[in-house]
């Protein structure tokens, strides 16, 4: 094989420019030409993984299925990849220390000072190329965390330096950049850009390209301007302006030959590309019936201080999108903070929805408005999806008002419950104990086997499949027989330790009612919907209809 290639990706002026999505773009636009490609996230922060990071802080902890908790953005590389990727896609400052540390204490340093550089540097490079080795890939790309001049990335731009000036020929830099546009103004200003990669060259890097982010595709006269004061060539300042949909951003870059300039300067053939399956994706999303299917989503990540996110949800809103593009059908979202709603407004707001899920989530905080947000679905046959947590507040739910066990509940939220119908799983009793929380929860891709003639059977055709996980409760056994009294299917259990996976309700009694243990949401590609959401998807366009 011949020596591997790295690209570097950062970004300049303000964050949440998009990296992630122009990392898997270049990654689509070089695989499609035939090359293996490795993508790696560096995020600055000093948690081991994304696991114990609250969501709002952070935005959706994305699931691998080596049980990986990682940044969003390795979500992004898999859905652009349609592979799967794992935990050495993904490197902390947390990890880069504790290694390093960890090696000073076992004196593998030899009495040498132990400082930023070369120490954490190296072992920023060493884990970089070793992934590439293992991957046997012909081009990584390395997406920096954060913005050029944050103190706390600084160490990753070194290692970038510091690999440039050793392998001149097989490494690249794209720096991303925004170019705002003043509304009292009324043009893109490119000055913000021009001291970005002043910064860049402050740390001695000069970038190979600037993928210009903006409202609009930036002209002729803007591109000359960077071009200019960042010492570059014009052909190598990329537009990227503002798309409705992600996916469009590969063919974007396509038609300006990004993927052949690319190649050209780390010295690659071009090879054939093909991106008809892609462009077939491009031509769907834009064709589609104007007919809306409104889906609520009742969770408790919405609110930061006065404003509102979704990035909390980021990978169950990707696909419930694919699976609305699988059924022809535009989707209208309704973002209902479960812990801020009352009841009766609740209820007015789910009057005009189609479909409800209720995600992710974890304690007390928020439970009440998800229950109630179920019961409606329940009583109104509305379609409704319950994902890990949501699952869970569904057994509860029908519990309470059609098992009659009053005050059931979870005991993560209430101890004390006199109806534990979900606890805690017996092998996570001791992690909890000992304060041991990160990286021990029933973590990545379980084997379950589905009952045949149950809606489960009917999404999935077949009797074994998996889903990654991430949880430490689960439904108690010892209520299901008066839970299946209720009419209650268990529809899909662990091929180890049982475990209830699936529940759900007898179609004759609800068109799609249906609750997982598993994260479905982590496995859905713009390609390959989900299933569980196709038939979710479809079932709400049904209620539309009728």
């Amino acid at each position: 094989m011949a020596s591997t290639k790295y690209i570097f990706i950062s970004g300049g002026v303000l964050s949440g420019l998009g990296k992630g999505v122009t990392t898997g773009s270049i990654a689509l636009l070089l695989k499609s030409r035939g090359y293996k490609v490795t993508p790696i996230k560096c995020e600055n922060y000093l948690n081991i993984d994304a696991g114990l990071i609250n969501p709002i802080e952070h935005g959706d902890t994305f699931l691998c299925n080596d049980g990986a908790e990682t940044d969003m953005d390795i979500g992004t590389y898999e859905r652009f990849l349609d592979v799967n990727l794992s935990m050495d896609n993904f490197i902390t400052m947390g990890q880069i220390y504790k290694t390093v540390i960890e090696k000073e204490r076992n004196f593998e340093y030899l009495g040498e000072d132990v400082e930023a550089v070369p120490h954490v540097t190296d072992e920023i490079i060493k884990r970089i190329k070793k992934k590439g080795r293992k991957d046997r890939a012909d081009i990584v790309i390395i997406e920096l965390g954060g913005t050029a001049g944050e103190y706390q990335n600084i160490l990753y731009y070194e290692a970038a330096r510091i690999m440039k000036t050793k392998h001149q020929d097989t490494i690249l830099h794209i720096h991303v950049s925004y170019l705002p546009t003043p509304s009292h103004i009324g043009e893109p200003k490119t000055k913000p850009t021009q001291l970005s990669v002043k910064q860049l060259n402050s740390m001695g890097i000069q970038p190979d390209f600037i993928v210009a982010r903006s409202d609009k595709v930036i002209d002729k006269r803007r591109k000359e301007r960077l071009a200019l004061f960042c010492s570059l060539s014009l052909q190598d300042i990329i537009s990227s302006p503002n798309l409705k949909e992600v996916y469009e951003l590969p063919l974007i870059f396509q038609q300006q030959q990004f993927d052949k300039k690319i190649l050209k300067k780390i010295n690659l053939p071009y090879n054939t590309s093909s991106l008809k399956s892609w462009e077939k994706l491009n031509s769907k999303f834009k064709n589609l019936q104007a007919e809306k299917v409104t889906i609520a989503i009742v969770g408790k990540y919405f609110a930061t201080g006065k404003y509102h996110l979704t990035d909390s949800y980021a990978a169950l809103i990707d696909a419930l999108r694919h699976a609305a593009w699988q059924n022809n059908k535009k989707l209208k979202f309704q973002y209902i903070n479960s812990e801020k709603t009352t009841a009766i407004k609740l209820k007015q707001k789910l009057k005009v929805v189609d479909g409800i899920v209720v995600p992710i989530g974890w304690g007390l905080r928020g439970t009440k408005g998800m229950i109630q947000a179920i019961n409606y679905a329940r009583v109104n046959k509305i379609p409704f999806l319950g994902l890990c947590y949501g699952m869970q507040m569904a057994v509860v739910e029908i519990a309470r008002n059609l098992a009659g066990l009053k005050n059931a509940h979870s005991t993560e939220i209430n101890p004390q419950t006199p109806h534990p119908v979900v606890h805690i799983i017996p092998k996570q009793q001791r992690n909890i104990q000992l304060r041991a929380y990160g990286g021990t929860m029933r973590l990545g891709s379980w084997d379950c086997k589905i009952k045949k003639d149950t809606l489960a059977w009917k999404i999935y055709k077949q009797s074994k499949i998996s889903e990654r996980h991430r949880h430490r409760y689960e439904v108690n056994k010892k209520y299901l027989k008066i839970l299946q009294k209720t009419g209650l299917i268990i529809s899909a259990r662990s091929v180890k330790e049982s475990l209830i996976e699936i529940i759900e309700l007898p179609e004759k009694i609800h068109p799609f009612f249906l609750g997982i243990q598993g994260h479905p949401e982590y496995k859905s590609r713009p390609l390959n919907p989900h299933p569980i959401f196709v038939e979710f998807i479809k079932a709400s366009n049904n209620r539309v209809n009728k």
